[in-house]
């Protein structure tokens, strides 16, 4: 880490966790996400990429607690997708501007609906292809372009508008049920199943204007055609060209249900919970603070979550409701 702020950096480090906030729907999610990120001890800084959305009240809440926040612009394919049915795709596209964010020499881009149980700076070091040659298009030398976690492609709660693939048998998941000590640490094969999808939530990337390039380009050309946004922009441009993580680093809340993934999921094992779809751990906390939910994974967050608050409290920071 260096000892000085390069001129564009947010943070003095340059290798970075970052996390995307467009408004303050997800700002408790971030407060601790950042919280757990430096209760696991973490020697890297949590930035928060923000666009012009974010309003008044989000920026104070970051400064009161001195979370380094760095100005991104908002990205959207001019021809894009009607995401109506998942508006949260919108917001989505911005989740590839780590790529471009050279002033660092690594990006962990991290979704505000985290929570890490354990240390994971081990990613800061994960071998990736340079970005010259991961630019290059190769596909017989390059094969390491980012890393991330697998889409869990089950579509469990049956959603209509999800693919008429996305079932359990080609889940890359699935493929791990009959090894599930070796899942706490191998990623599924790529190549494993029809689908060979990665989840956004988690991406260890080395950016690159190159890449970046590639990617906005991409975008522009076939957005229309992406049912989820970058992860099917990164799924299918850099097929079979990244590198699987296995689940503990973005281990989606879902995988831990009867019926699902339960036979690899290992509560002790896991680094880095990921809440995805609704509701979030913050919608179940009542007035006063207390935790309504019923999923155990939830509990988690509430927990640190309260954690938190009395930490900022014992430091000075006024209760801003986030």
């Amino acid at each position: 880490m260096g000892s000085q702020a390069h001129p564009k950096r947010a943070a003095g480090s340059d290798k970075v966790w970052t996390t995307l906030i467009t408004n303050t729907d997800y700002l408790s999610g971030l407060l601790t996400l950042d919280y757990s990120l430096k209760r696991s001890k973490s020697a890297y800084p949590l930035v928060a990429l923000y666009t012009d959305t974010f309003p008044p009240e989000g920026h104070a809440a970051l400064d009161a607690r001195s979370i380094p926040k760095q100005r991104i612009e908002y990205l959207l394919p001019t021809k894009g997708k009607d995401y109506s049915n998942d508006p949260r795709f919108y917001d989505c596209w911005s989740k590839l501007t780590p790529f471009s964010l050279t002033e660092y020499s690594r990006v962990v881009q991290l979704d505000s609906d985290m929570l890490v149980l354990h240390n994971m700076d081990e990613l800061m070091t994960l071998p990736l292809d340079p970005p010259e040659l991961a630019a290059s298009g190769d596909r017989t030398t390059s094969r390491r372009v980012f890393a991330a976690g697998h889409a869990c492609v089950c579509n469990p709660l049956k959603k209509k508008h999800y693919p008429a693939d996305w079932v359990p048998e080609n889940c890359a998941f699935t493929s791990q049920h009959a090894s599930p000590d070796a899942a706490q640490t191998e990623g599924a094969d790529p190549a494993v199943g029809p689908l060979g999808f990665m989840n956004g939530g988690l991406q260890v990337v080395n950016p690159s204007e190159d890449i970046f390039r590639q990617i906005v380009r991409h975008m522009e050309t076939d957005a229309h055609a992406m049912d989820f946004a970058d992860q099917s922009l990164l799924s299918g441009l850099f097929r079979e060209r990244w590198v699987p993580l296995p689940y503990v680093y973005n281990a989606l809340k879902t995988l831990r249900w009867e019926g699902v993934h339960a036979p690899i999921w290992r509560d002790d094992r896991v680094k880095n919970v990921h809440y995805i779809l609704t509701p979030k751990p913050w919608d179940e906390i009542d007035e006063n603070g207390e935790f309504t939910g019923a999923e155990e994974s939830h509990r988690w967050w509430a927990e640190v979550n309260k954690e938190r608050k009395k930490v900022e409290r014992e430091n000075g920071v006024a209760d801003d409701g986030f």
